[in-house]
């Protein structure tokens, strides 16, 4: 009997967030194409960014620190049921979640594959400690604003291309 793939597909959209359909996620990568995507920022009580590092197996960007977690959301799913889903799939954590912004980038990988992605990017308060999928992180830590602003600045090549962009553009959004 032959072994059926499980594939995942990302939610075409246009400019608007309007969706266009269905692709499969490797696909879309690898064409460019605009879909939508979610990214979760969680903090503490003391106002620190749970950062994560993508297992080196990932297929893009592995090893690289970034946000607490990012996803895209299956088709008919809501983009906060996908932020929440996630945030409990990759590192064991729910809290209650806001949409704080949505924004569009496109961004080269060093692998060939492009991220253009409808961002939307939602912030939650948690003081558990995570318990990461090892598939997904390869390590986590919480980090003060002050110590990110530094070490983005002097080592930007240890973060990730959509990181670098939503903290240069609307890091003070999160913070609302």
């Amino acid at each position: 009997m032959e072994e059926i793939k499980n594939e995942e597909f990302v939610v075409l959209v246009d400019e608007q967030d309007n969706e266009l359909g269905l692709m499969e996620k490797m696909q879309a990568h690898v064409e460019g194409k605009l879909h939508r995507a979610v990214s979760v920022f969680i903090f503490n009580s003391k106002k620190q960014l749970l950062l994560q590092k993508r297992a080196d197996g990932k297929y893009h960007s592995p090893g690289l620190w970034t946000n607490t977690c990012c996803s895209h959301p299956r088709e008919g799913e809501s983009v906060k049921h996908a932020a929440i889903r996630r945030l409990n799939e990759e590192m064991q954590l729910s809290c209650p979640l806001k949409l704080a912004f949505t924004f569009v980038y496109n961004a080269k990988l060093d692998n060939g594959l492009t991220e253009y992605e409808y961002d939307h990017v939602f912030t939650g308060i948690a003081d558990g400690l995570p318990k990461p999928d090892p598939n997904e992180v390869a390590e986590w830590r919480y980090i003060t604003v002050d110590k990110l602003d530094a070490e983005l600045h002097a080592n930007p090549a240890q973060y990730t291309e959509w990181f670098k962009i939503c903290y240069d553009k609307y890091f003070f959004e999160l913070f609302k």
